[in-house]
């Protein structure tokens, strides 16, 4: 399966009603095993590098890899920049080959969001690349280093306006879009509590895929319901990062004595794929990449038995309603013409 983009990932997740998990890349171990698990699950999946995370690794060095990883299985995979902060970050990235940019200007006021978000999406679907907004300002700060410890706490002035989110879709012409309805990111000081009325009032106003980020500390349940409600992207890290953590640890007590790093990566990651296998079962995601629910349609790379040249190089996702449509066109447009 070739690499997807954002826009043809999501909006299939808009039509069959579930919401794509976007892992944070942070090492190069990290991307087999998040492949691994959405291979296993049959489910696409996003894989992200935030801009805040490149301290750890230069963008130029890790994309190969990462579009490397993709290109050998049979999934869509999107490959995102999350959390773009800066123009040339962007362009960097796109450069490298990602299928998808995050540009963050939640921090600047509405008419400087707008008008470096138009700019980015100017060039980013020049090269066939979508763009993923945010409008108002989601609580917290990714995960770094020893950072968050105290959790965040959502500041309901800062919530995403409904007016500002149909303005900012109307002028920027972006493929998604981040909202903040109570979710922070990192880990929760307090229990979250989302404000699903602005959620729904927000996703019947802006015919867009919307995006909840900061999907650690959220339950199962108020997960449902936000994709029920029109979330078709969930970032989802610190936690994951944490079940990594914990697995080190408890290597590390079982075995005081064991001193090959490689083995204590591998024990990490182990925790990390496990609650990406977890999270992609609960996102409703599981089992769409399966023969009876989704098919791939022509690959530049590889293919799963099905080539059409009307369809570009690159992955699309399309359901059996829209397959058995199409088909049905084509029959009856041999009868008419006395083919069959």
């Amino acid at each position: 399966m070739s690499l997807i983009n954002l826009k043809d990932l999501l909006n299939n997740a808009k039509q069959n009603k579930y919401a794509v998990g976007a892992f944070n890349i942070t090492n190069l171990a990290s991307i087999d095993y998040i492949v691994e698990a959405a291979k296993e699950q049959q489910s696409p999946i996003i894989l992200q590098v935030a801009e805040i995370h490149l301290r750890y690794f230069a963008l130029e060095d890790i994309a190969p890899a990462i579009i490397s990883a993709a290109k050998k299985v049979d999934i869509p995979i999107c490959v995102n920049l999350d959390h773009g902060l800066s123009f040339p970050t962007i362009i960097r990235a796109i450069r490298a080959g990602f299928t998808s940019v995050m540009y963050d200007g939640s921090v600047h006021p509405i008419d400087e969001n707008i008008q470096t978000t138009k700019e980015i999406v100017k060039i980013a679907k020049s090269v066939g690349v979508s763009v993923e907004g945010e409008i108002g300002s989601i609580g917290g700060g990714e995960s770094v280093g020893e950072s968050l410890k105290e959790g965040g706490v959502a500041n309901k002035e800062l919530f995403t306006n409904v007016e500002e989110a149909v303005r900012f879709y109307n002028e920027t012409g972006i493929d998604a879009l981040a909202v903040a309805i109570g979710n922070v990111h990192g880990f929760y000081k307090v229990e979250p509590e989302l404000d699903f009325d602005r959620l729904a009032r927000i996703r019947d106003a802006v015919p867009l895929p919307l995006v909840l980020h900061g999907g650690s500390g959220i339950s199962d349940d108020d997960f449902k319901k936000a994709i029920s409600l029109g979330i078709c992207k969930i970032n989802f890290y610190t936690q994951a990062s944490v079940a990594a953590m914990n697995e080190v640890k408890k290597y590390l007590k079982e075995h005081p004595d064991a001193n090959s790093f490689p083995d204590l990566i591998a024990k990490g990651m182990e925790g990390f794929k496990a609650t990406v296998k977890e999270r992609l079962e609960v996102f409703g995601s599981k089992g769409m990449c399966a023969p009876e629910k989704t098919l791939c349609f022509f690959c530049e790379d590889r293919t799963c038995g099905f080539a059409d040249p009307r369809f570009k190089p690159s992955a699309q996702t399309v359901s059996y309603s829209n397959l058995i449509e199409e088909i049905s066109r084509e029959v009856i447009s041999n009868i008419k013409h006395g083919d069959l």
